[in-house]
């Protein structure tokens, strides 16, 4: 039994109490950077809100509370990785695919921004190749 309230003995226990290899420490790290790119874009979806005038304050809304709802489930992620939750690899998938549909379509259309869709592509995947690393999948898989 944990002497941790509210925690049990199952959640302390397994790959989280063990040492992390480098690949372990490279997912998480990039998805703490995905974290707190998302939380700088709630921040700045906030401050747009309340200081421009958008052209639909519905839509504007919707978005901040979509990139909100994001940012922490790509946290909760991340702290699932770094305890070894296997959970995590099927939803870090599923991130980094969006990421991926994002970034090709930053790369197109009317008004392509390469920049963008570079910074989304490249952590998308980095993340990818770590996942199906044997360090990766070992510390993922109970």
């Amino acid at each position: 039994m944990s002497n941790l309230p509210g925690v049990n003995a199952e959640e302390t226990s397994g790959p989280s109490n063990g040492p992390r290899s480098g690949g372990v420490v490279a997912l998480v790290g990039v998805l703490a950077l995905e974290t707190v790119a998302l939380v700088a874009a709630t921040i700045f979806l906030v401050f747009e809100i309340l200081v421009a005038e958008p052209q639909s304050l519905t839509s504007a809304i919707a978005l901040t509370v979509v990139v909100a709802l994001a940012t922490v489930w790509v946290a909760a992620i991340t702290l699932g990785a770094w305890r070894g939750r296997s959970w995590t690899r099927g939803a870090s998938i599923v991130v980094q695919v969006l990421l991926i549909s994002m970034a090709l379509g930053s790369f197109q259309g009317i008004l392509p921004r390469p920049d963008i869709g570079w910074m989304l592509l490249l952590p998308a995947i980095a993340v990818f190749v770590l996942l199906f690393t044997a360090p990766v999948r070992a510390w993922l898989t109970r």
